[in-house]
């Protein structure tokens, strides 16, 4: 190539940079405006709204309320006579995780050994996932993705519920760590709740330790550890109160357990299951402790005979955060089914509104983001054909980050190919 193309091409580069430059730099000011219109606004953080108004562009909400100025050439959205709501947020999820539960192959969730806390979920996500759209269609947008399995499974991650790869998904990493105190961990404990105590204790003390000294850690220069250096070093967080825990604990003794856990390395303690929570509520709401209830699940077992369909109720009674998270085999439609089923059995319809919104938000702290429908905060927002906790009612609009979303699954796609068969068939 000559000299001269050369220096012509580049001439041209620079010129479409800073043609680039420009079209970026006005660019938030011309952004296409969502105005949704005329529905029944629900907060979340505030009282209901009439005839109500909420603004979106730039994936933010930019204004939310009853008689506001909508900019010209704004693209409306009519939600008259509709329910409008934040997205749902899942506060205990495998999307992207999990395909079939059957299927070795469709499960990345766990790490093989009882301790993994350095082990992230993030990179096992498939974008893909067949459930994903399955849940957006019920207007979740927003869950937290955890591993499971193991004494300590690992750390979970906030993902919305839109893009096309990893990175376009995950919005905060390291957002819990994920451990079991009952059943599931007895075997790590040599058999023995007890032992798993013993076994917290000590890897909690040497991450501490491992902290310390860790010049002395890397010449050998101190005794064996309970743990290799990168698991303990992902304990770091947690033990410095920057990092939640979920614990999974359904006995009222493995929740007591877990709260003397937290008081003693000084732990940002959730509780998951919790069963038998409200048998020791005044002590949960005392610590400050929100529980992760999955109120669909009430059948007694030996892990929670104490089982009840109000024990939601009687939690948010008692000045508990309640979270539902629904995480049985049809998790992608039951969180909204939960929420009803909590009204159903004395919860409030504001709190049930809350528990699968801003609550999970708020205990995982990322309420500044989600969870409500307050300016700044992303533009996930769903309007709905009526109340969204009634079985006969569906998400009309899924917004995400101002996203419009199709509301398309695998199932609607085989719905529409055998709508209609050819003569043929008959």
């Amino acid at each position: 190539m000559s000299a001269d193309r050369r220096m012509g091409g580049r001439a041209v580069g620079v010129i479409l940079s800073a043609a680039l430059l420009v079209v970026l730099s006005v660019a938030p000011a011309t952004a296409q405006v969502v105005a949704i219109t005329g529905g029944t606004v629900y907060p979340v953080s505030g009282p209901k709204i009439e005839n109500g108004t909420v603004l979106l562009r730039d994936g933010k909400i930019i204004g939310v309320g009853a008689g506001i100025a909508i900019p010209a050439g704004a693209t409306r959205i009519d939600a008259t006579g509709k329910w409008v709501t934040p997205g749902l947020f899942h506060g205990f999820s495998d999307y992207g995780l999990t395909g079939v539960q059957s299927v070795d192959e469709t499960r990345e969730g766990s790490e093989r050994g009882d301790v993994n806390p350095a082990f992230d979920v993030a990179e096992g996500i498939n974008p893909a996932a067949v459930t994903i759209p399955i849940a957006r269609m019920q207007g979740i947008t927003t869950a937290l993705v955890v591993p499971s399995d193991n004494m300590i499974a690992g750390q979970g991650v906030v993902i919305d519920l839109a893009g096309g790869t990893v990175e376009d998904m995950v919005a905060t990493d390291h957002a819990a760590m994920v451990i079991a105190l009952g059943v599931e961990a007895k075997d790590a404990g040599g058999g023995s709740r007890a032992g798993v105590l013993a076994r917290f204790r000590q890897l909690f003390q040497d991450a501490v330790e491992y902290q310390r000294r860790k010049a002395d850690y890397d010449q050998n220069r101190m005794q064996a550890l309970s743990a290799p250096a990168a698991e303990l070093a992902a304990l770091a967080p947690v033990l410095a109160g920057k990092e939640p825990v979920i614990a999974q604990a359904n006995r009222k003794s493995d929740i007591e357990s877990a709260l003397r856990l937290a008081r003693e390395f000084h732990l940002k303690l959730l509780i998951r299951g919790g069963v038998e929570a409200w048998m020791v509520a005044p002590a949960l709401a005392q610590a400050g402790v929100p529980v992760l209830v999955q109120n669909l699940t009430d059948v007694p077992h030996f892990d929670g005979l104490n089982a009840r369909l109000d024990n939601a109720t009687l939690l948010a009674q008692a000045g508990v955060k309640v979270i539902l998270a629904q995480n049985d085999d049809s998790r992608d439609r039951d969180l909204r089914f939960a929420a009803g089923n909590a009204v159903r059995n004395g919860m409030s319809w504001d709190q049930a509104l809350r528990a699968v919104t801003l609550s999970p938000a708020e205990a995982l702290g990322v309420n500044d983001r989600w969870g409500s429908l307050d300016a700044g905060k992303s533009a996930d927002v769903v309007v709905w054909s009526g109340d969204p906790f009634e079985f006969s009612s569906r998400a009309e609009h899924v917004f995400i980050r101002g996203v419009d979303m199709p509301l398309k699954s695998r199932m609607t796609e085989l719905l529409d190919r055998y709508r209609t068969l050819p003569p043929k068939y008959f």
